[in-house]
Protein backbone atom coordinates (compact mmCIF):
# COMPACT_ATOMS: atom_id res chain seq x y z
CA UNK A 1 0.00 0.00 0.00
CA UNK A 2 1.43 3.08 -1.12
CA UNK A 3 2.09 6.19 1.45
CA UNK A 4 -1.11 7.76 0.61
CA UNK A 5 -3.53 4.71 -0.07
CA UNK A 6 -4.63 4.39 3.54
CA UNK A 7 -6.38 7.51 3.08
CA UNK A 8 -8.37 6.60 0.58
CA UNK A 9 -9.27 3.85 1.96
CA UNK A 10 -10.32 5.28 5.06
CA UNK A 11 -11.08 8.79 4.64
CA UNK A 12 -14.37 9.32 6.65
CA UNK A 13 -12.12 7.38 9.83
CA UNK A 14 -9.50 10.32 9.14
CA UNK A 15 -11.59 12.97 8.96
CA UNK A 16 -13.43 11.95 12.81
CA UNK A 17 -9.96 12.78 14.16
CA UNK A 18 -10.78 16.60 13.94
CA UNK A 19 -14.33 16.58 15.53
CA UNK A 20 -13.11 13.93 18.30
CA UNK A 21 -9.77 16.34 19.21
CA UNK A 22 -11.71 19.74 17.70
CA UNK A 23 -9.56 21.37 20.84
CA UNK A 24 -6.14 20.04 19.57
CA UNK A 25 -7.55 20.96 15.97
CA UNK A 26 -8.27 24.19 16.23
CA UNK A 27 -4.45 24.66 18.19
CA UNK A 28 -3.09 23.44 15.03
CA UNK A 29 -5.35 26.26 12.92
CA UNK A 30 -4.26 28.93 15.42
CA UNK A 31 -0.86 28.42 14.94
CA UNK A 32 -1.29 28.13 11.20
CA UNK A 33 -2.64 31.53 11.52
CA UNK A 34 0.35 33.56 13.27
CA UNK A 35 1.98 33.25 10.20
CA UNK A 36 -1.05 33.51 8.48
CA UNK A 37 -0.89 36.80 5.69
CA UNK A 38 -4.45 38.94 6.06
CA UNK A 39 -7.34 38.16 4.23
CA UNK A 40 -5.69 35.21 2.52
CA UNK A 41 -8.84 34.46 0.25
CA UNK A 42 -8.18 37.35 -1.75
CA UNK A 43 -4.49 35.54 -2.46
CA UNK A 44 -3.98 32.97 -4.96
CA UNK A 45 -3.52 30.35 -2.71
CA UNK A 46 -3.14 26.16 -3.07
CA UNK A 47 -2.81 23.40 -0.39
CA UNK A 48 -0.76 20.35 -1.03
CA UNK A 49 -2.37 17.35 0.18
CA UNK A 50 -5.17 18.95 1.03
CA UNK A 51 -6.86 15.69 2.53
CA UNK A 52 -10.78 16.21 3.34
CA UNK A 53 -10.22 20.07 3.20
CA UNK A 54 -10.07 20.76 6.88
CA UNK A 55 -7.51 23.31 6.30
CA UNK A 56 -7.77 24.70 3.48
CA UNK A 57 -11.70 25.88 4.17
CA UNK A 58 -10.95 26.99 7.37
CA UNK A 59 -8.56 29.16 6.50
CA UNK A 60 -9.42 31.00 3.23
CA UNK A 61 -7.48 28.31 0.88
CA UNK A 62 -9.91 27.75 -2.54
CA UNK A 63 -7.39 25.50 -4.31
CA UNK A 64 -6.17 21.72 -3.11
CA UNK A 65 -4.48 19.11 -4.62
CA UNK A 66 -4.67 15.43 -3.51
CA UNK A 67 -4.03 11.91 -4.90
CA UNK A 68 -6.57 10.14 -2.94
CA UNK A 69 -9.62 10.36 -4.79
CA UNK A 70 -12.26 9.56 -0.97
CA UNK A 71 -10.47 12.28 0.77
CA UNK A 72 -11.13 14.49 -2.39
CA UNK A 73 -14.58 14.21 -2.46
CA UNK A 74 -15.04 15.05 0.98
CA UNK A 75 -12.92 18.36 0.26
CA UNK A 76 -15.24 19.16 -2.49
CA UNK A 77 -18.10 19.21 -0.16
CA UNK A 78 -16.17 21.83 1.95
CA UNK A 79 -16.22 22.95 -1.03
CA UNK A 80 -12.73 23.06 -2.14
CA UNK A 81 -11.56 22.84 -6.02
CA UNK A 82 -9.36 19.73 -5.88
CA UNK A 83 -6.73 18.56 -8.34
CA UNK A 84 -6.20 15.06 -7.98
CA UNK A 85 -1.99 14.59 -8.21
CA UNK A 86 0.70 14.02 -6.29
CA UNK A 87 3.37 16.86 -4.87
CA UNK A 88 6.35 16.06 -6.24
CA UNK A 89 4.48 16.75 -9.84
CA UNK A 90 2.22 19.31 -9.60
CA UNK A 91 0.27 19.40 -13.01
CA UNK A 92 0.68 23.47 -12.53
CA UNK A 93 2.98 26.14 -14.43
CA UNK A 94 5.24 28.25 -12.71
CA UNK A 95 4.94 30.94 -10.65
CA UNK A 96 1.09 30.98 -10.27
CA UNK A 97 0.19 31.30 -6.46
CA UNK A 98 0.59 33.85 -3.65
CA UNK A 99 0.73 31.25 -1.08
CA UNK A 100 1.33 27.55 -0.50
CA UNK A 101 -0.41 25.48 2.53
CA UNK A 102 1.10 21.39 3.45
CA UNK A 103 -0.11 20.09 6.50
CA UNK A 104 1.42 16.97 8.17
CA UNK A 105 1.56 15.95 4.46
CA UNK A 106 5.22 16.06 4.29
CA UNK A 107 5.40 12.81 6.08
CA UNK A 108 3.93 11.04 3.55
CA UNK A 109 5.16 12.09 0.14
CA UNK A 110 7.63 9.95 -1.56
CA UNK A 111 10.06 12.51 -2.54
CA UNK A 112 9.29 15.54 0.54
CA UNK A 113 12.12 17.37 -0.74
CA UNK A 114 11.31 17.71 -4.48
CA UNK A 115 7.64 18.46 -3.01
CA UNK A 116 9.16 21.52 -1.65
CA UNK A 117 10.82 22.08 -4.74
CA UNK A 118 7.74 21.74 -6.19
CA UNK A 119 6.48 24.10 -4.06
CA UNK A 120 8.97 26.71 -4.66
CA UNK A 121 8.64 25.97 -8.44
CA UNK A 122 4.63 27.13 -8.43
CA UNK A 123 5.24 30.12 -6.37
CA UNK A 124 5.16 33.82 -7.37
CA UNK A 125 8.56 36.01 -6.40
CA UNK A 126 7.87 36.48 -2.85
CA UNK A 127 5.51 34.19 -2.00
CA UNK A 128 4.68 32.04 0.89
CA UNK A 129 5.13 28.32 2.17
CA UNK A 130 3.19 27.46 5.38
CA UNK A 131 4.19 24.24 6.69
CA UNK A 132 2.38 22.45 9.79
CA UNK A 133 4.50 19.17 10.34
CA UNK A 134 4.38 16.56 13.34
CA UNK A 135 8.03 17.18 14.63
CA UNK A 136 9.52 14.09 15.30
CA UNK A 137 12.12 15.27 17.31
CA UNK A 138 9.61 16.32 19.73
CA UNK A 139 8.86 14.66 22.70
CA UNK A 140 5.42 13.13 21.31
CA UNK A 141 6.89 12.92 17.89
CA UNK A 142 8.96 10.47 19.29
CA UNK A 143 5.97 8.81 20.70
CA UNK A 144 4.46 8.58 17.27
CA UNK A 145 7.51 7.26 15.34
CA UNK A 146 7.45 4.47 17.80
CA UNK A 147 3.94 3.51 17.35
CA UNK A 148 3.34 4.03 13.98
CA UNK A 149 3.42 0.36 13.02
CA UNK A 150 -0.09 -0.24 14.53
CA UNK A 151 -1.96 3.22 13.11
CA UNK A 152 -3.55 2.56 9.68
CA UNK A 153 -2.28 5.76 8.99
CA UNK A 154 1.15 6.43 9.85
CA UNK A 155 2.97 2.74 9.04
CA UNK A 156 4.40 3.70 6.06
CA UNK A 157 4.88 7.52 6.89
CA UNK A 158 8.81 9.42 7.49
CA UNK A 159 8.25 11.87 9.82
CA UNK A 160 10.47 14.88 9.87
CA UNK A 161 11.75 17.25 12.68
CA UNK A 162 11.62 21.08 12.11
CA UNK A 163 15.44 21.10 11.60
CA UNK A 164 15.15 18.97 8.50
CA UNK A 165 12.16 20.87 7.33
CA UNK A 166 13.97 24.24 8.10
CA UNK A 167 17.49 22.95 6.62
CA UNK A 168 15.54 21.37 3.25
CA UNK A 169 13.72 25.11 2.97
CA UNK A 170 16.94 27.28 3.04
CA UNK A 171 18.80 24.56 0.63
CA UNK A 172 16.36 24.94 -1.60
CA UNK A 173 16.28 28.35 -1.93
CA UNK A 174 13.24 29.81 0.70
CA UNK A 175 14.22 32.57 2.90
CA UNK A 176 12.81 34.45 6.29
CA UNK A 177 12.48 31.61 7.80
CA UNK A 178 9.97 31.93 10.66
CA UNK A 179 9.03 29.20 13.46
CA UNK A 180 5.83 28.32 16.07
CA UNK A 181 4.94 25.42 17.89
CA UNK A 182 1.74 24.28 19.65
CA UNK A 183 0.05 21.01 20.89
CA UNK A 184 2.68 20.92 23.84
CA UNK A 185 -0.11 18.56 25.64
CA UNK A 186 -1.20 14.99 24.17
CA UNK A 187 -4.42 15.47 21.64
CA UNK A 188 -6.93 13.79 23.64
CA UNK A 189 -5.54 16.06 27.09
CA UNK A 190 -6.07 19.63 25.82
CA UNK A 191 -9.60 20.79 26.84
CA UNK A 192 -8.83 24.30 25.85
CA UNK A 193 -7.24 25.88 22.41
CA UNK A 194 -3.52 26.39 22.83
CA UNK A 195 -1.87 29.59 22.14
CA UNK A 196 1.00 29.00 19.72
CA UNK A 197 4.64 29.27 21.15
CA UNK A 198 7.79 30.27 19.58
CA UNK A 199 10.64 27.73 18.36
CA UNK A 200 10.32 24.44 18.21
CA UNK A 201 11.11 20.96 20.32
CA UNK A 202 8.32 21.29 22.82
CA UNK A 203 5.06 21.08 20.72
CA UNK A 204 3.78 17.91 18.68
CA UNK A 205 3.08 20.75 16.13
CA UNK A 206 5.32 23.14 14.19
CA UNK A 207 4.16 25.73 11.98
CA UNK A 208 7.31 26.89 9.46
CA UNK A 209 6.60 29.53 7.23
CA UNK A 210 9.84 30.75 4.30
CA UNK A 211 9.01 33.31 1.27
CA UNK A 212 10.69 33.23 -1.99
CA UNK A 213 13.53 35.20 -3.00
CA UNK A 214 11.37 38.75 -4.50
CA UNK A 215 13.80 38.75 -7.70
CA UNK A 216 14.07 36.81 -10.93
CA UNK A 217 14.76 33.13 -11.10
CA UNK A 218 15.75 31.40 -13.52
Amino acid sequence: MGLWESFDRYAKEYDAWYEKYKPAYESELLALRAFLPENPEKLKALEIGAGTGRFASALGIGIGLEPARAMAMLAKQRRLEVVLGVAEFLPIKREQFDLVLIVTALSFFENPNQALREALRVLKPGGQILAGILDKDSPQGRCIESEKKGSKFSTEAHFLSATEVLTYLAEIGFENLEICQTLIKEPEKIKYVELPEKGHGKGRFAVISAKTFHGFRN
